[in-house]
């Protein structure tokens, strides 16, 4: 017989002579039984033997609520008698095994187990450890290949009218679904859940493998598993800085695993010892101990273990179940999923090796293999790119097809401009961004241009220049920022350059901000509608409903992210088709940049000023505290400024990270000698400015902030930049936050202080100190955290993907790729194989405000 019924028999023959107290086995046989269960199936080799490990695992689970120790007793000399073949097999199981041809064991059945070892570990037992598990040798089991190309099922042939109809089906309420009443509709809601449609893009978060299971005895450093145990040991302790962290210890029958949650002591009220869990997570050695580090937890459904597979674990809300809520997207799947029309054409999945849409919405929910799920999370971002492609391209097609007004101006112009306005010269990388700028606005073809800078690299001179051109083709131009203290940066730097111009004319420079009075106000408004004002510098102010332009030749917006498709869509619209210059200081991977500005083209300024100051980064250590003050202290007496940013806004119940508030509330006492001001997101326009103004004019010496100062106004004398909880920063917003510092002539220091660490954190954090190059410290964000964040640089409240964060440069490459041949061919997206196509792209147009620029 299989080594897992014999090492049974000696376990259950030990049950009995400790009394049937159930502890012959770490945490009782209910624990047992889950690794017991998947070596029994593993060694299985006929459909009798899954039936008999079926009906054992049941009777192991069951055992625990037996109440007498004489039931019990009898528990175990029935286990004992079907193991030897002495009882007969109940009907119930019978049945199921009636439904198994003999010799029909499908080596999916047997494959999806996890296989031993061929070295064999000792079951951890109380007294009685003599005996080994006898390993089935792996090359006894059938190998599935990885699926390198997904299943394609022949499309139906389903007329446009019917598959509109059968799209439009799928906006029905969730009540259509079988099985989904008034009530669970109700629940549904909560969730956001309110037709068949949001319930197919409402994607698991996570999937927990229960094929790649492994004992805890057979663990490696470094390797990422999950492992089924029970929680034997919990408490917490003290950590850094008085952190406090959730310690656990988890037991499985062959070996012991620690588990540390920094500063989440708060899971010690809702984790008990004998409780069964899954952990999924990278194991480390601490004390010649094996650990996972903060791994993710969940309770144990014995569910998933009965159907041994990938199990989606969802986002759930208050009193919805998740067994029942996933046999309920089970339900759903199994109803629609072959009936949604495949807006791709074939010709398009053949090209590019991609699953139907049938086959993705199955494998995203209910993964048949980890590389299923692969194939089919590949396929669902796919459509997402090319949607987003094909919408961008259009927009750009009809941007352009309205002439702009020419404004050519020559070389030699250009250059005296120069010479007059800075005294400095450009670098290489300005002066070949400017030439792309002055070769599109000399055409009648609106320039629609995004130029991308890394912090300090000298965007303003370029868009200074741009402004140059119009007012030198006598035409009005605008330069539009996120905030009035930009706003008002930005026009001091306007006003000094053009009073440098040479000759007899001297451009009009006016201020619109929400500062203004309203007489202020309707000054500048008859200057723009009369054309007596040459160039406006402001916020949202310029796109007000009373603001008009006598002849806007150029619009540039500053931190284009900070502004919704709307607002760039009416500073548009206040002249004819003016050209049009976004600017942005987040670098963005080339290849990303070139997808989600698809509809712009593209200028980098890739190198910095000569005498840009080198900003010092450094990690600290939360123990380095004190001394990291005293250092700050020794800089304010000079007379410098310094920022301290936080990741939260308050205190919270579930992240252990220090908050903004209660670090005003502590650094106003540990600074009692100077002035301390806060700063945050949650504050008004007006308060966050005039805190802002404040602290630029000296009036305070430390800011207490969160990532509402990552974009902000120049402060030259602040050269100290604390970013407190950097290890729960990206990359790329973390070099947005060095920013802040090293504009003046003092030098400067960013200081990142953790409050935890893992491999991933402590690898950019070592990157943030190796590296100022703001893109490559992008397209390192993009490797380790995906491109989730990046993906919000667009637009505010725009187009954010889902699965952002599993992009990779080459699938966005190749729905590029796909998008531009589809554009090619059919710009306007009037082939009938496009016509599904054409239908998602005007639906992302309208959500969007009919604009994606």
């Amino acid at each position: 017989m299989p080594s897992a019924l014999e090492t049974l028999v000696k376990i259950l023959k030990l049950e009995r002579e400790k009394g049937c107290q159930n502890n012959a086995v770490v945490g009782g046989f209910a624990a047992y039984s889950v690794t017991w269960k998947l070596q029994a199936q593993a060694q299985a080799r006929r459909p009798k033997h899954l039936m008999l490990a079926e009906e054992l695992t049941d009777l192991l689970k069951d055992y625990e609520h037996i109440e007498t120790q004489l039931e019990r007793m009898e528990q175990i000399e029935y286990m004992l008698g079907r193991i030897m073949g002495r009882q007969p097999m109940p009907e119930k199981y019978q049945q199921q095994l009636a439904d198994i041809k003999e010799g029909d064991l499908k080596k999916q059945e047997i494959a999806d187990v996890p296989v031993l070892d061929e070295k064999p570990e000792p079951i951890e037992t109380y007294g009685y450890d003599s005996f080994k598990p006898v390993a089935q040798p792996q090359n006894d089991l059938p190998e599935i290949p990885r699926l390198e190309r997904p299943p394609r099922r022949k499309r139906p042939n389903w007329s446009l009218d019917e598959s509109r109809e059968r799209l439009e089906a799928l906006h029905e309420s969730t009540t259509a679904v079988n099985g989904v009443g008034n009530s669970k509709a109700a629940d549904l809601a909560k969730m956001g859940l309110d037709t068949v449609n949001d319930m197919l893009h409402y994607l698991p978060r996570r999937y927990d493998d229960y094929t790649q299971l492994k004992y805890i005895s057979q663990l490696e450093p470094d390797e990422v598993t999950t492992v089924i145990a029970t929680v034997s040991k919990t408490e917490v302790r003290v950590g850094a800085n008085r952190r406090r962290d959730f310690y656990m210890e988890v037991e499985d029958g062959s070996g012991t695993l620690n588990t540390l949650f920094f500063g989440q002591h708060f899971l010690i009220r809702q984790v008990r010892v004998g409780q069964q869990v899954v952990l999924s997570g990278k194991v480390t050695i601490w004390g010649n101990r094996l650990q996972m580090s903060s791994p993710e937890m969940e309770r144990l459904d014995s569910e998933n273990l009965h159907t041994i597979g990938i199990v989606p674990v969802y986002r759930l809300t208050e009193g919805v179940k998740a067994r029942s809520f996933r046999r309920l997207m089970k339900k759903m799947i199994d109803q629609y999923a072959d009936a949604i029309p495949d807006a791709v054409p074939e010709t398009v999945l053949d090209r590019a090796e991609l699953a139907d849409i049938g086959w993705t919405m199955r494998n995203l929910h209910f993964p048949e293999g980890m590389d299923h799920l692969e194939h089919a999370r590949k396929r669902y971002l796919f459509d997402q790119l090319i949607t987003l492609q094909l919408g961008i391209l259009g927009n750009r097609r009809d941007w352009q097809a309205v002439p702009a007004d020419p404004m050519p101006v020559q070389d030699g112009w250009m250059d005296t401009f120069l010479a007059s306005v800075f005294p400095y010269t450009l670098t290489g990388a300005q002066q070949r961004s400017l030439h792309s700028i002055q070769e599109d606005m000399a055409k009648d073809v609106p320039m629609n241009r995004l130029l991308q800078g890394d912090v300090g690299s000298g965007k303003t001179a370029v868009a200074i220049a741009t402004l140059g051109i119009a007012v030198h083709n006598r035409k009005q131009a605008a330069l539009m920022a996120p905030t009035s203290i930009l706003a008002e940066q930005h026009y001091r730097n306007v006003t000094a350059a053009m009073e440098k111009i040479e000759g007899n004319f001297r451009p009009v420079v006016a201020l619109l901000t929400g500062a203004l009075t309203q007489s202020e106000r309707n000054s500048v408004y008859r200057g723009l509608d009369d054309g007596s004002i040459d160039i406006v510098v402001g916020t949202h102010a310029i796109i007000q409903e009373g603001v008009r332009f006598n002849d806007l030749g150029v619009a540039i917006i500053d931190e284009q992210h900070r502004f919704g498709v709307e607002q760039r869509a009416m500073l548009r619209g206040k002249g004819s088709n003016p050209h049009l210059l976004v600017m942005t200081a987040t670098p963005i991977p080339r290849t990303l940049a070139l997808t989600l500005y698809a509809d712009l083209d593209l200028s980098i300024i890739d190198e910095k000023p000569p005498g840009r100051q080198a900003i010092e980064t450094r990690v600290m250590d939360p123990v380095a505290r004190e001394r990291v003050y005293n250092f700050i202290e020794t800089h304010l007496d000079l007379g410098r400024q310094a920022f301290v940013v936080h990741p939260l806004v308050d205190a919270s119940e579930t992240v252990e990270a220090r908050s903004a508030v209660e670090a005003f509330d502590e650094l106003s006492q540990v600074f009692h000698r100077y002035r301390v001001c806060l700063l945050h997101g949650r504050m008004s326009p007006t308060e966050k400015d005039d805190i802002m103004n404040a602290f630029a004019n000296h009036e305070y010496d430390i800011m207490v902030t969160t990532t509402v100062a990552e974009v902000g106004v120049d402060i030259p004398n602040a050269n100290i930049i604390l970013i407190e909880g950097a290890n729960r920063f990206g990359l790329a917003q973390l070099h947005q936050l060095r920013g802040r510092v090293g504009r003046g002539e003092h030098k400067s220091f960013c200081l990142l202080m953790p409050d935890a660490y893992t491999p991933e954190s402590e690898q950019r954090l070592k990157a943030m100190e190796d590296s100022d190059d703001g893109f490559v410290l992008a397209e390192m964000d993009w490797q380790l955290r995906g491109a989730g964040d990046l993906m919000g640089t667009r637009q505010s409240g725009g187009h954010i993907l889902q699965l952002a964060e599993e992009l990779s440069p080459e699938l966005v490459a190749l729905a590029r790729q796909e998008a531009r041949t589809i554009y090619e061919e059919d710009p306007y997206l009037e082939f009938d194989d496009h016509a599904l196509l054409a239908d998602k792209v005007q639906a992302l147009m309208e959500r969007d405000g009919g604009d994606m620029s």
